[in-house]
């Protein structure tokens, strides 16, 4: 698919992080693009700076995004493009103890329901509906649309206390070919990438003891991966016309202990 501004395109979770490298990547291109996210001020800070829209959207909630997708489609037209960035996740083992007390506990399952619920009941909630838009489009060269995923390497080699966040990331993994499979006929393209260790918001957050604990684990490079990296093969997913159905590793080699 050429990118250029006949494109229209929507990035959940695009206000920070790996969103936000690639919608500033497609508009970049001269993409339309279209932000959901539920940071308001700064998205709709990204979108005044790449000449874009916000759309304050909770990926799970039906009403959100389908608000979202009206909001943007009246801006920029129906989207040939989703990119899936937006999620979350939380650390902690099945069962434990205590090893003060004793006590024994389990995974809170309301933890476990919400990280589903955005990770990867969200990821088909926005899939679902932008492909149903895209149906209604004209094929450019025999393509109606490219959506990219986000899963992570916690998919195949999740550690300990990522019982929830691994099963999310899984499934993302997991619907990317019967999804491929279900709209192929209709021109439109599904593939994911699967993020190692990230330059991310929530990573900086750390210690520099621990991000740099975190690089040297990496086998080459050694460092943590740049938003913009994830942004490149993301863009390369959406021109490059024979890629599908793909689930694609983007983390130097790393392939996580178990803790």
């Amino acid at each position: 698919m050429k990118l250029d501004s006949s494109i229209a395109a929507v990035v959940t979770g695009g206000a920070s992080g790996l969103g936000e490298a690639t919608a500033r990547a497609l508009a970049a291109q001269g993409v339309k693009v279209a932000i959901f996210d539920m940071n308001e001020e700064k998205g709709q800070a990204v979108a005044a700076d790449i000449g874009g829209v916000f759309c304050k959207v909770n990926v799970t909630s039906d009403d959100d995004v389908d608000a979202g997708f009206e909001k943007a489609r009246a801006a920029h037209g129906q989207e040939r493009i989703l990119v899936n960035c937006a999620g979350t996740g939380n650390a902690a083992k099945t069962a434990s103890r205590d090893k003060n007390t004793g006590e024994t506990k389990h995974f809170p399952l309301a933890h476990f329901d919400m990280i589903i619920q955005i990770n990867l009941i969200g990821t088909f909630r926005c899939i679902a509906k932008s492909a149903k838009g895209m149906l209604d489009l004209e094929p450019i060269d025999g393509e109606r649309g490219a959506i990219v995923n986000t899963a992570s390497v916690a998919a195949e080699d999740g550690q300990m206390g990522q019982a929830a966040y691994s099963a999310s990331k899984g499934g993302v993994v997991g619907m990317t070919l019967p999804i491929a499979r279900d709209l192929a006929s209709e021109g439109i393209r599904v593939n994911t990438i699967l993020p190692g260790i990230f330059e991310t918001p929530l990573m900086n957050g750390a210690p520099e003891a621990v991000k740099a604990a975190l690089a040297a684990s990496v086998p080459f490079p050694k460092r943590l991966g740049m938003p913009q990296e994830y942004a490149s093969l993301a863009l390369e997913m959406v021109r490059n016309g024979y890629f599908n159905g793909e689930d694609v590793r983007l983390d130097g080699s790393i392939r996580m202990a178990p803790r």
